[in-house]
């Protein structure tokens, strides 16, 4: 398994260098410059291409991407054009951010979907199934970002029981309020991202418990007098969990890469914002550096999703 998963890393490596040159070629592309309107309305064109130049945005792309390449292997990836930081410490600091909200979000979601699905399987047909089904049909036809606006204005707003923008209050000193604060501005948008994550995993647990426990293995096991609670603990949970195995990579490395909705009505600074901000202002570094960081990222999610399925079913192995 440890060679696979080796091998599979070392796949990663040409896929990046490809995804890296379409990245650069294509934010190159874009309309615009960093630089007209960005730093100081008043700047002339002549301020403006002397930025351009000793920017080194007027040599060929090759030139401009072999300079990045190298500075790149030297743990640098060039200066951001809106915020004027390395562009390693934005990441860094934007990234905790989003891992607060991801980790909470993820828990939450599968706190909530898991039982949900087993409980609708359970109970298939009867009330409680119903309800568990208009749940998760109310929750896929109203848009996300509908919920988040309505969700922050009656929360935030209207009963002033969350935060409304931001990820730790400026009135926060010590370790202790610090941490408060940040749950307390995570709380809301987590909740609302994980009550609408729980849709597919609600709906794909349900209809494999259901498949499960009506399959032949289920009968002939009930035959022989075991209780259906050891069934449902040992047998049919089991095999329903596999296809939401199949999801945990991609739910992690998703969420890692931020959530461009939730962050821009919340006005929290994680990597979904970071990156929308970046696009508006032609910031060139910030865009290839977290395009790159999420196709490796999916990448990631991929082999992760692949070692979860493993470890969930034996007979499953990473190839």
């Amino acid at each position: 398994m440890w060679k696979t998963i080796l091998r599979r890393v070392l796949i990663m490596i040409p896929e990046l260098i490809i995804l890296s040159i379409l990245v650069f070629l294509l934010a190159k592309l874009m309309p615009g410059d960093p630089f007209t309107g960005s730093i100081n309305p008043r700047l002339g064109q002549a301020q403006i291409h002397h930025l351009m130049r000793i920017n080194g945005l007027y040599d060929p792309w090759y030139q401009q991407y072999w300079n990045w390449v190298v500075h790149l292997f030297h743990g640098n990836l060039g200066t951001s054009y809106e915020y004027h930081e390395p562009v390693i410490d934005l990441i860094k600091q934007r990234g905790a951010n989003t891992l607060y909200l991801a980790v909470f979000t993820m828990v939450l979601t599968y706190v909530i979907g898991l039982p949900l699905g087993i409980y609708a399987g359970k109970h298939e047909g009867k009330l409680q199934d119903t309800l568990v089904q208009i749940y998760t049909y109310v929750t896929m036809a109203i848009p996300y970002f509908v919920v988040l606006v309505v969700g922050i204005w009656i929360f935030g707003y209207g009963l002033n029981l969350f935060p409304t923008a931001g990820s730790v209050s400026p009135q926060a000193n010590g370790f202790g309020p610090t941490l408060l604060s940040r749950i307390g501005h995570i709380l809301l948008p987590g909740l609302l991202g994980a009550l609408f994550g729980t849709v597919n995993i609600v709906q794909y647990l349900r209809s494999e418990v259901i498949d499960s426990k009506h399959s032949e293995y289920v009968r002939t096991i009930r035959a022989k007098g075991v209780p259906m609670p050891a069934i449902y603990r040992h047998h049919i949970f089991r095999n329903s969990l596999l296809p939401i195995a199949a999801f945990a990579g991609y739910s992690i490395t998703g969420l890692l890469g931020g959530s461009i909705f939730t962050e821009m009505v919340f006005s929290y600074p994680g990597m979904g914002l970071l990156f929308l901000n970046a696009i508006n202002f032609r910031d060139y570094t910030v865009i290839t550096a977290l395009v790159l960081l999420y196709g490796f990222l999916n990448l990631l999610g991929t082999l992760l999703s692949d070692i979860v399925l493993s470890i969930v079913d034996p007979r499953i192995r990473v190839s």
